[in-house]
């Protein structure tokens, strides 16, 4: 079975998004798939990992194709800005980046990449007469990849896959944007067009299928997860009651409530003060900073430059607690971060905050993994933490994780080939 994966985000790109499908890749030989890959040839990348090329098959075709993105135009203007945000919007924007925020969610639809969809068309349309496939896949954001897959659906008749690694409407962020009524109409418009007009849709989480399914019966989750294997012997404990998050930390998913509990448990307890190490590793919006700082947590906080997935996979094995953050915003109940399944492969407890009934809340409670902390509960996370400091004095802080197994790349693959091939 043959198949064509029209993806913006491929190594050298960095972070958890470029992983489900350079990991669905690796494993597609093993039942039968044999894809190629269309993404671009000149790529603006926020962030990039040179290890994860090594990844990539050596026999995998991958076409490229020149875009031109506004981003870059309007980046030289962002770039001379004090303020910095690491979220796709600034939570306190100068003048200059409202406009910004404002020309971005009104003209340029459904996001800043749509120019690459008409000369990916012509390309595609061209390269599938003589060399056709079975399926055509999309995987957004950005979602003009969708446009890409939409069109060639129309002109070549192929079969096509829609893949929501993230939601459209109902991102975290899509009720900040300073959208026109005409904008957000048009947003849902082509949201709409994607999910009754896609053979199939999966999704990454159970919420996001609920949202999608009356759209699109054949909306099946395949969720991310995990593959790499770190061996104890790599990696030394901790001696510091350490607890980690890994990855971006926006002002959405700044953990105030975390912030404050360590401050009351460092006044509370001196040994807690002493031992206590947090890390956030990968870039962290301004708003993270000044709540450490005004918290006078800077002596317990060490910030950490995004470094290489080998790294991010020792950096959590060897931590004492993971921490996961969720983005406080309407939508929050559907948020998976990618990290939670390599959190689960660690096998180190997790603690999380966010909703208690959402779905990274019934992955930790499947698992046994960790807990969830709602928002605002204070004194619930207090408790928790320092249930899991006595744990950490006594020796007995472990993990007893269980049925993670699903989560493994190669297990995921299988559960999409399944749907590819009925097609």
């Amino acid at each position: 079975m043959k198949i064509l994966l029209i993806t913006y985000y491929w190594p050298p790109a960095g972070g958890s998004g470029v992983q489900r499908w350079l990991k669905f890749i690796k494993y597609f030989s093993c039942f039968g798939i044999d894809p190629i890959v269309y993404t671009v040839e000149n790529p603006n990348y926020a962030v990039e990992d040179e290890s994860l090329l090594s990844e990539v098959p050596v026999d995998l075709q991958v076409l490229r194709e020149p875009i031109w993105e506004p981003n870059n135009v309007l980046s030289k203007f962002k770039n001379n800005e004090k303020n910095q945000s690491a979220g796709f919007l600034n939570p306190d924007p100068s003048f200059l980046q409202r406009q910004m925020h404002y020309i971005r969610a009104n003209y340029f639809i459904p996001d800043a990449r749509k120019y690459w969809i008409k000369p990916s068309v012509r390309k595609l349309t061209a390269f599938l007469k003589e060399n056709p496939v079975d399926v055509i896949i999309s995987t957004g954001p950005p979602h003009s990849v969708h446009m890409i897959g939409a069109e060639l659906k129309r002109i070549c008749g192929v079969k096509w896959l829609a893949d929501f690694r993230d939601p459209w409407t109902n991102i975290d962020y899509f009720h900040n944007l300073p959208l026109t009524d005409g904008a957000r109409k048009k947003h849902h418009e082509l949201e709409n067009k994607v999910l009754m007009e896609a053979d199939a849709v999966i999704v990454v989480g159970k919420t996001m299928r609920e949202e999608f399914i009356d759209r699109n019966q054949n909306t099946y989750v395949i969720s991310n997860g995990f593959d790499e294997q770190v061996e104890d012997s790599e990696v030394a404990m901790d001696t510091k009651f350490s607890i980690s998050h890994i990855g971006m930390m926006n002002a959405d998913r700044n953990p105030k409530i975390f912030w404050q509990a360590l401050r009351e448990l460092i006044d509370e307890n001196e040994d807690f003060s002493s031992d206590l190490s947090v890390k956030l590793i990968g870039k962290c919006d301004d708003e993270v900073y000044q709540s450490v700082e005004a918290l006078g947590l800077n002596d317990h906080v060490n910030f950490v430059a995004y470094v290489a997935h080998k790294d991010v996979l020792k950096f959590q094995r060897s931590s004492q607690l993971l921490l996961l953050a969720v983005n406080d915003v309407p939508s929050s109940r559907s948020v998976i971060t990618g990290k939670v399944f390599e959190y689960l492969q660690s096998k180190r407890p997790i603690i999380g905050i966010g909703p208690v009934d959402g779905d990274l809340a019934e992955i930790l409670n499947k698992t046994e993994a960790g807990q969830m902390v709602d928002f605002d509960d204070l004194l619930s996370l207090k408790k928790m933490l320092l249930k899991y400091y006595e744990a950490f004095k006594t020796g007995q802080l472990l993990n007893h994780t269980k049925n993670i197994d699903r989560y493994h790349r190669k297990n995921l693959t299988k559960e999409l080939a399944t749907i590819l091939k009925s097609l």
